[in-house]
Parts: C-alpha cells; structure tokens; sequence
C-alpha cells in the first residue's frame, strides 16, 4: 500500500474504533465482541508502529473509553483512569515481564512479584475520600474526566459512607468495579441484554431512587491519588480496604513467575462457573508500589499491569438436563438446558448437543461440567467434557428410539451418497401425524421466506395450536376471530390487523408456496427452480403421479434426494388433503418468465439492512425480473451492495476493501427508472 491508502485505511479503523467506543462506553450497547474490539485496536496500534506518520487524537494509545455524557457534570479524574494493555498467550506474558526488566535495568533472572487479580466484567468507578467521608463519585468516562454519579453510587450498599479507621488516608481515590450477580440479573434481564449493561445504564439513571432499585454490588481493587499512604504494596494495600469496610475478591493471589500466573489463569477460568459474577480475565500487577512508580505509564497504560483475557466466546457451565427438540423434517435435536454463563455479553442457557452420534461421541451426560462456545451467530455448543468433575453415580444419556412427540418410530436414513447412515435420527412421520413436527411445519409456513404473514409469529403459532384454533396450514385462513378477540392480549384493533395480514397473503407466487410447504431437502433455491421447470400450480399437483415427478430429473440443480423426497411427500394422503384445502383457500401466481434484456441484465446484487417500504423477498424478485442476479457473498463478483437501514459492517467494509460500489435504496430505485 502507499502512503495515501495506508492513511485512508487508518482514518477507517479510527471512526470504526470511535463507534465501537461510544456504543460500549456511551449507549452501553456494545456492538461487537471483546475480541473484536481488542484486535482493532491492536491493529491500530501496529499501524502506527510501523508508520510514523500515523496520529490521531483518538489512537488507543491516547484515549481511554469515550466522553462523559451530557447528562451529568463532568470531573476532571485527579490521577487518569487508564485502560490496560492486553494479553492473550502465555508468549505475551513473558514479553510483559521482559519489558519491565529491561526498562529497569534488572538481572534476566529477577522473578518479578505480581498481585493476580480476577477483571470483573463491570463498570469502572472512583470514589473520593476526604477525611474518611465519601464526597464524590466518578465514572471512568474517557480516562481523563468522568462523569459526577454519587449519588447512584451512595445507593450501593458495598460503598463505606464513612470510614473511621486511623489508617486510613486523609484523602484518596478509591477505584472498584461497579456490578450485578449473575442470580440478581435473572430477576431483572428482560430489561438488558447482560449483567454488564445492566451495571452500567442502572448506573447512569437521573434518579438515584431507580438505581436503588437495582442490586449493584462494588468490589474495590486499587487507588487513584493518595495522600500519606503508608503501604508498601498491592497485597497489602488489598488488605486494607478489607479493614476500612470494602469487599474484595477472593479470588487475588500473590504469585512469582509466568508459570505459576498460567496455572492460576486455567484454575480461575475452570472455576468461573463458580463465581457469582462474570469475569472476563486476570490482571497483573507488580506487586511493589515503589517499582510501580519507577516504571510509571505509557501513553494510555500503565507499564506495571496488564489483562489476560479470557477466550471471550467460550465459558464452563454444568448441564442440567438435555432436552429433544423436534424439527419440522422430524429431526431429534438434542439440546442441553445448562446453568446460565455469559459468553461474549450474551446470557447463554441452552446449547445444542448436534445428535445421537455426537452425544455418545463426547460421552455428554446430564450434570456434567462442560465447555459451551459460542461464535458470532452461531448456536453455543458443547465442546467438551471435564470427565475428572463427573459424579460417581452418573449414567449414560440414552437417546429415544421413539419419537418423544408422537412415540411413533424413528429412523436414520441411509446416504447413498456417503454409504453411511445419516448422524441425525428423525421422526418417521411424514406428513401431519406428528404434533411436534406440525407445529414446526405450520411456523415454516407464516415465516418470512413463504407467506410472510405479518403479525403471526412463532409464539402465535404455539399459543393458537394450545387452544386448538389451527390444526393445519388452511386453518389459518379460517381462523374464528371472534374467538381470537376474546383471548387475553388481544382487541378490536390487533384482531383487524391480523385480519388483514391474513388476507393480504392469500395470493402467492408458486416458489413460495412449494417453499412454504417445508418439504424436506426442497429449500428456497431447489423451490425456484421446480417453479420455474412446472410453471403453474396445476403443474405441481400433477406430482402426485409418480411418472411426473420422475421428469424432475431433467431439472439441473435437481437430484435424487430431492426427488425421493417430493416423492415420499406426495404419497401422503394427508399431505394431499392440505394441499386440496389449500388450493381452495388461496391464489397461487404463475411463474413470470424473466426477462432476459432488463434494466439490470449481467448486473450482480447484494443486499444487507432494512429498505424502506419493500421486503427483502420482494426487492431480489424485483432485479430477478429485470435480469439482474443476486449473489450471496461479498466478492469480486458482485457488482453492487444495496445498503438499507442497519446493514452489516462487515459486508460493507469487505465491499470497500474490494472497490464494490455501495448503493442506497433510492440510487437502486433510479437504476430501475422507479422512485422510492
């Protein structure tokens, strides 16, 4: 790169630090995961290691977090609350400790002391002393001033008022972290997404009298400015605050060398299950106050400590039971119902266990200890067994061989391709005798990618089928809404509504309603082009003839198994019926020919966000007419993001990086001679 790209391509990851910083710091919604937030500011901080000429204002080396909010007075912090630098191996710990060496000039066999202290997942807080009276509260805000929050802090019970010890000094910055137990934050997280959150808007209410409605605990853990403290140390100094009347963890340890701090950092992220709250780490301090003070700070940290951070996307947690969950194609899913741990900000209490083949595999039981992970989007799954933590009298998990749902048969099907049986064992039922897989078959049917029935959501679909007003996809087009209107949460005006999304959707193209169906191995891609070879719905139910569906095969993208599968589907008389009571309740579309010479011929198009006033579904069926294609990566074949409101940064940094031309809704509207 030159220097122009090097600076452009710095200027990018500064805004996108800033954002990170006032979404985590500022609206207390973090966006991304700590690992995430971690590695940019690394790569910041390489880039301008390797390039002079690189500065800014906001560089984690100069900024600490982000402005104080408007909403309270902002303090300037008598000594900076400075964030730590980060690490992740046991190869940075020993690049941590040589750099103390060196810049003290000590032997290379100096076995430094450190206090190893568990980095509680909280909010970061000063508390001013004078003469042993709490007289102001501060939150970290951007390092260098803070925002003035006393009076929520006085709410806390774990903050001495007034401090009566002769030891104590004169005046002093006492620094903790601000928090909420994993137990108090069940009883309060429909209102935020983790404990962390929780902390830290409870924190930032104007009226302390709601604060004191939250139970925020304090443990204290270091000191800002002090005047005549005679403490020679960090152990010390730890004890002390436990004899003016503070809590600290007592998970610290005093510990000499980087062998002993890796075996303390795999016993404490064992244990985490344990605490009560969420740790995300270990910091390390020199233990010595004076070599503390030779060492000093960097721009924005100090020399003398640092954070390990804990794998931010796993967690240990303990199954409580495993659960069967049945698809809509009939498959058993074992799922595992753990002990809630947060795992990258998000408060996890479930974890898929795959199949049968993975349970016995791993040798997974009910209340063992495990590894769950979670990653991005991804549902957390077990990972592993901690067998030496297994009760004496745990049992094998048998998986049934019938179906929990129907106690009708199960089966693993035989892969032709593979020459193996599938991992996955499924419900034999093949069309609506199965309640489970109905329920799941008529949630697959009002989804987004078929009828898209605004209004009618899964917990609808559950709570209609407990009281019997659907049996049957057709059922909801005869749904009694007299009976509907009487039901608790329900009126006039969301009765009318439901009413009109309903009959809204009565007519359909034929690739979602052959979508729609939820036949298994016929997803949204296979349920195009079976519309596109049939053309018409009279087409598709001549498939009940075999002879019909064998010319299927003629189809490219088509195959045996989806053959085999319209096949099984078809022979289902109840199936059928659905699909006679269905043909007398809705209009199903004719297959449009695409025109080969639109408007966007030999164009390629992505979409990421939300458009305004045209859904996803409709906007690709519109550059399909037009000759356009739709791709589903961002790569150098894509000629054009369209970016709605809320798009995925990812997508459009990776469109940047790759020269892609980036489109709102309105530029792609005038491409089609349309307006939005």
């Amino acid at each position: 790169m030159n220097k122009e790209q090097v600076s452009d391509d710095y200027k990018n990851k500064i805004k996108l630090l800033e954002k990170y910083n006032k979404h985590y710091y500022d609206k207390d919604k973090p966006i991304v995961s700590d690992q995430e937030f971690d590695l940019l500011k690394k790569n910041i901080i390489n880039l301008e290691n390797k390039y002079k000429f690189l500065s800014s204002k906001y560089s984690p080396k100069k900024s600490v977090g982000y402005k104080p909010s408007k909403n309270f007075q902002k303090v300037k912090h008598r000594v900076p609350m400075l964030s730590l630098g980060n690490a992740f191996n046991e190869e940075d710990l020993k690049n941590f400790e040589k750099k103390i060496i060196n810049y003290l000039s000590l032997k290379e066999s100096t076995k430094i002391e450190y206090s190893a202290e568990p980095k509680i997942d909280g909010i970061s807080a000063s508390l001013i002393y004078v003469n042993g009276n709490f007289i102001r509260g501060l939150s970290r805000g951007n390092g260098i001033e803070g925002e003035d929050i006393t009076l929520n802090l006085k709410t806390i019970k774990d903050i001495p008022l007034k401090i009566k010890e002769r030891n104590f000094p004169d005046e002093i910055d006492i620094r903790g972290e601000v928090f909420i137990e994993n137990n108090d934050f069940k009883l309060i997280n429909e209102k935020f997404a983790n404990p962390r959150n929780a902390a830290s808007g409870s924190l930032r209410q104007k009226d302390p009298t709601a604060t004191a409605k939250i139970p925020l605990k304090f443990i204290a853990y270091t000191y800002g400015y002090a005047a005549k403290m005679n403490i020679g140390n960090q152990t010390d100094f730890l004890e002390n605050l436990k004899l003016w009347g503070f809590k600290i963890n007592s998970f610290n340890k005093k510990i000499r060398n980087i062998q002993d701090l890796m075996s303390n950092y795999k016993d404490l992220e064992d244990k985490r299950k344990e605490i009560p709250f969420d740790i995300d780490g270990i910091v390390y301090k020199v233990n010595n106050f004076d070599l503390q003070r030779r060492l000093g700070f960097a721009a924005n940290a100090p020399r003398w400590a640092i954070a390990h951070k804990f794998s931010a996307n796993s967690s240990i947690s303990e199954i409580i039971n495993i659960e069967i969950q049945i698809g809509r194609t009939g498959a058993l899913t074992p799922v595992a119902k753990i002990k809630p741990v947060n795992i990258g900000g998000v408060i996890v209490s479930n974890a898929t266990l795959h199949n049968e083949d993975e349970i016995i595999r791993k040798d997974i039981r009910i209340g063992d200890t495990v590894v769950v992970e979670r990653a991005g989007d991804v549902i957390p799954h077990v990972v592993l067994v901690d067998v030496t933590k297994r009760a004496k009298n745990s049992k094998d998990f048998i998986f049934p061989i019938n179906c929990p749902s129907c106690g009708g048969k199960t089966i693993k099907d035989y892969n032709e391709i593979t020459k193996k049986q599938d991992a996955v064992r499924r419900c034999a039922s093949e069309g609506y005798e199965c309640e489970q897989i109905v329920i799941e078959k008529i949630k697959h049917f009002v989804s987004k990618e078929a009828f898209n029935i605004d209004g009618f959501g899964k917990k609808i679909v559950e709570n209609f089928w407990n009281l019997k007003l659907i049996r049957y996809p057709q059922d909801i087009f005869n749904i009694d809404y007299n009976k509907v209107e009487k039901l608790e949460g329900w009126g006039k005006l969301s009765v009318t509504n439901l009413q009109f999304s309903i009959e809204q959707k009565k007519q359909i193209s034929l690739e979602r309603f052959i979508y729609s169906l939820g036949i298994r191995h016929i997803g949204q891609e296979n349920a195009k082009l079976l519309a596109k070879y049939l053309k018409t719905a009279v087409n598709f139910f001549k498939l009940s003839n075999s002879e019909n569906v064998e010319n299927l095969s003629n189809i490219d993208g088509i195959g045996i198994t989806q053959i085999q599968s319209i096949k099984k589907f078809f022979i289902n008389k109840r199936n059928l019926e659905v699909l006679s009571e269905l043909d007398k309740n809705i209009s199903i579309e004719n297959v449009i020919l695409v025109n080969n010479k639109g408007l966007l011929k030999n164009k390629t198009f992505m979409l990421t966000g939300k458009l305004n006033g045209i859904s996803r579904a409709e906007a690709k069926s519109l550059i399909e007419q037009n000759s356009g294609k739709i791709i589903s990566n961002v790569n150098k074949k894509l000629n054009f993001l369209i970016v709605g409101e809320k798009p995925t940064t990812k997508k459009v940094n990776i469109a940047k990086e790759l020269n892609i031309k980036i489109i709102d809704q309105k530029e792609w509207m005038k491409m089609l001679n349309k307006t939005s």
